[in-house]
């Protein structure tokens, strides 16, 4: 039987990129903003000096550098001996953002192939059994389950089930395989 197929997102999911907005502002303005600030805004505003965030985004190294998820990793790396895991992000937008992500992920998440990294504009077109995102304009379209990632800017959808961390992640997928556990002992 073949694996089921999770495709999951890396701004926001993988690579905390809310923090990696604060880091920065912090660190070119001296002033400083909470994640609690940022909750219900579109993503990329909320700081006091409006679009630096957005400069931010074409800068480089910015997506080289971003501080990884907790527990992102280490669940990743568990959740790839039960099925087969694609990274899907959008990463053209931004002209630096492609190859400053591959490299991130060679980094951070060696144990990944490239065969299973997928950069692309709109991920309409990602067929999977799940998909883990921040953003309702990716799920939206999705087909597959839909496991909505906390973020800031997404505090207020109300349409997907909500994962806050990596541990519930990891809980949400460990109930999957006790389920096909029981319905393959049931058959």
């Amino acid at each position: 039987m073949a694996k089921k197929r999770i495709a999951i997102d890396m701004d926001g999911v993988m690579a905390d990129l809310n923090q990696h907005y604060i880091d920065w502002y912090y660190e070119r303005t001296g002033e400083w903003v909470t994640k609690e600030q940022l909750m219900g805004l579109p993503e990329t505003t909320g700081f006091p000096q409006e679009g630096i965030v957005y400069k931010f985004l074409h800068t480089p190294g910015f997506f080289r550098t971003a501080p990884v998820m907790p527990g992102a990793q280490e669940v990743i790396l568990k959740l790839m001996e039960n099925y087969e895991v694609f990274i899907v992000s959008a990463a053209v937008e931004f002209p630096q953002s492609l190859s400053e992500k591959l490299e991130w992920l060679k980094e951070h998440f060696p144990y990944i192939s490239w065969k299973n990294i997928v950069f692309c504009g709109l991920k309409t077109i990602v067929q999977a059994d799940y998909m883990i995102d921040d953003y309702d304009k990716n799920l939206r379209y999705f087909e597959g389950e839909r496991l909505l990632f906390t973020a800031p800017h997404n505090i207020n959808y109300q349409d997907y089930n909500r994962y806050d961390t990596w541990e519930d992640i990891a809980r949400f997928f460990a109930m999957q395989e006790v389920e096909a556990a029981e319905e393959s002992a049931s058959a």
